[in-house]
C-alpha cells in the first residue's frame, strides 16, 4: 500500500513530542504539508524545522489559542486532534478546576478546531479529522478518572460529528492507543518508579500496572500509533468513518473494536 498525501495540508496539535511528533513526522514522510503546534515556541521551531513544516505556537486548550491557530491556518485537509494532558490522581481528590481543565484541554480543544475546519472540508468534498483518544475511553483507569472521562467524551464527539458530515467526503474517527512510551508517560514513571532506569520502569509498568493485560507485553511506540493515523488520513481509508480504532496491543479484552 502506497500512501501518498501530496497536496494535503495537515494540522497536528500537540506535535512537539510523543505521539503528536511521531504523527507529524509520518504525515510529512507521506508527502503532506504539515503544521506543527505546541505551547513552547523553541520546540515548535525545532520540530517544524526538522520536518520542513510550518509551525504555530498556541495553547489550543484555550479558546484564545484555538483562535490563534485558526487565524494563522484558516484551511486544512487533515486535522489530528492530539493535544492532551493526563496525570494520576485519586478521583475523590480531584477539584472542580481540574475536571474543567481536563475537559478544556482534552475535549474542547478538538471541538473548537473541528467546528471550524470540518464544515470547510465538507464544502470542498474531502477531509480527515482524527481524534487521538485512548483505551482509557472504554476501560476507565481508577487512578485517572478525569482523564478517562475526557477520552470517552471524544468518542461521542467524533461519532456525532461524523454523522453530521455524512456523505460529504469527510471522515471523522478516533484512535485508541494503549499505554504509549511518550515523554509524558516516561515523566510519570519517575514518580511511580523513582530511581529505576527506563527499561526497568517499563517492565514494572507492564507487569504490575495498566499494561499488564497487553498481548504485546510492552508499551506501544508513538510511531505505531502514527502508522494507523497516517492510514486514516489517506484516500485508502475513505470507507472508515464514525469509528473508534484500537492501537492498544490487545490490552482491552474484547473482540469488538
Amino acid at each position: 500500500m502506497n500512501i501518498d498525501l501530496s497536496g494535503r495540508k495537515a494540522l497536528v496539535t500537540g506535535s512537539t513530542a510523543g505521539i503528536g511528533e511521531a504523527v507529524a513526522t509520518a504525515l510529512a514522510v507521506a508527502g503532506a504539508e504539515v503544521v506543527v503546534n505546541g505551547r513552547n515556541a523553541e520546540r515548535v521551531a525545532e520540530v517544524a524545522g526538522r520536518l520542513a513544516a510550518d509551525g504555530v505556537t498556541a495553547d489550543v486548550g484555550t479558546a484564545e489559542g484555538a483562535d490563534t491557530v485558526i487565524r494563522e491556518i484558516p484551511e486544512v485537509d487533515i486535522l489530528v486532534n492530539n493535544t492532551g494532558t493526563f496525570a494520576a490522581q485519586p478521583v475523590f481528590e480531584i477539584p472542580d478546576e481540574e475536571w474543567l481543565r481536563y475537559f478544556h484541554v482534552n475535549v474542547l480543544s478538538g471541538i473548537r478546531l473541528s467546528r471550524h475546519y470540518a464544515p470547510r472540508m465538507a464544502r470542498r468534498g474531502w477531509g480527515r479529522v482524527i481524534f487521538v483518544s485512548s483505551e482509557a475511553a472504554v476501560q476507565t483507569p481508577t487512578n485517572m478518572v478525569h482523564y478517562g472521562m475526557t477520552k470517552t467524551a471524544q468518542l461521542a464527539v467524533s461519532r456525532g460529528m461524523a454523522q453530521e458530515v455524512a456523505g460529504s467526503g469527510v471522515t471523522i474517527n478516533c484512535v485508541l492507543p494503549g499505554p504509549t512510551s511518550s515523554a509524558g508517560v516516561l515523566e510519570m514513571w519517575k514518580d511511580l518508579y523513582p530511581g529505576l532506569d527506563a527499561a526497568e520502569q517499563e517492565r514494572r509498568f507492564v507487569a504490575d500496572g495498566r499494561a499488564a493485560n497487553s498481548l504485546l507485553g510492552r508499551l506501544i511506540r508513538p510511531e505505531e500509533v502514527a502508522g494507523l493515523i497516517t492510514y486514516l488520513a489517506s484516500d485508502q481509508a475513505a470507507a472508515t468513518t464514525g469509528a473508534a480504532l484500537s492501537v492498544d496491543g490487545g490490552l482491552v479484552p474484547t473482540i469488538f473494536p
